[in-house]
């Protein structure tokens, strides 16, 4: 395929049924939350965990994203946290994460409850983000507990170090490491008081998160599922699927639901 050659968008003619009932849930609603994870941000460039392209095919979670071996060998950890990093600081929202900040501008998104570490939510401009794995843009030292923004350290030294001597680790959550207290808490209220959940470029394999769909059901909410592949959420938890990106499927959501704004005013 030429450089210069832009594939067409993908017909969403298959999911025009889906889409627009999707709509009218939302436009009936001002408690809609989402859980977002790794597939929302892949059109932003930045790849999945998981599958034939996604990072631990090339690293070794078990070597590279536990914190037992942060703490052993920081130094190798931060190889594959620096290539990381290079990727999200250039990465910038896409029609996915602007959608959503503009369903919270219209009343209707109450929460985004997301297991990415990349900041886009809120650079989209959502203002009620749930940071339920932490956030990258910030580091931690594990010492005095010190955090500062990537920009402050501006990495002039690798892989840097707080002001007390200790090597920083980014503010994100490690497999062997606990959700934080204050995002679990969010996070379940927010799944306890929703009527509509949007479930969004995750897998719904990681716990504690993939119990957070299944609250949600449990308290009455709609469970709409946007995702390319099918889940264990699948026909299961999810009343709803719709099988194509977010940074497709959402922008149509959002311009069916002001659709009927319009047409109700």
């Amino acid at each position: 395929m030429r450089d210069d050659v832009v594939e067409p968008a993908p017909s969403l003619d298959k999911w025009e049924e889906q889409i627009r009932h999707v709509a009218e849930l939302i436009n009936a609603t001002d408690k809609v939350v989402a859980l977002t994870g790794a597939g929302i941000s892949v059109d932003s460039g930045i790849p999945a965990f998981r599958g034939a392209q996604g990072l631990w095919e090339k690293y070794d979670p078990a070597e590279y994203a536990h914190i037992d071996a942060f703490l052993t060998d920081p130094k190798k950890v931060w190889v594959m946290l620096e290539e990381m990093a290079q990727i999200v600081t250039t990465a910038q929202p896409n029609p996915g994460h602007r959608g959503l900040a503009e369903l919270e501008r219209m009343g209707h998104l109450m929460a985004v409850i997301t297991q990415n570490v990349d900041n886009l939510h809120q650079r989209a401009g959502n203002q009620n983000v749930i940071e339920f794995h932490g956030n990258g843009s910030r580091l931690v030292c594990l010492r005095c507990g010190r955090r500062y923004s990537v920009e402050e350290t501006e990495y002039a030294e690798f892989p840097p170090h707080c002001q007390c001597s200790m090597i920083l680790k980014p503010d994100v959550i490690f497999f062997g490491e606990l959700i934080p207290v204050e995002a679990s808490q969010r996070a379940e209220e927010a799944a306890v008081n929703c009527s509509l959940m949007l479930v969004i470029g995750t897998s719904a394999m990681v716990w504690p998160a993939s119990e957070i769909p299944r609250v949600a059901r449990d308290h009455d909410a709609q469970i709409v599922e946007i995702n390319v592949e099918r889940t264990d959420l699948t026909g299961r938890i999810a009343h709803h699927h719709i099988g194509e990106s977010a940074s497709v499927v959402l922008p149509a959501i959002v311009a069916e639901v002001k659709r009927l704004r319009k047409h109700a005013s």
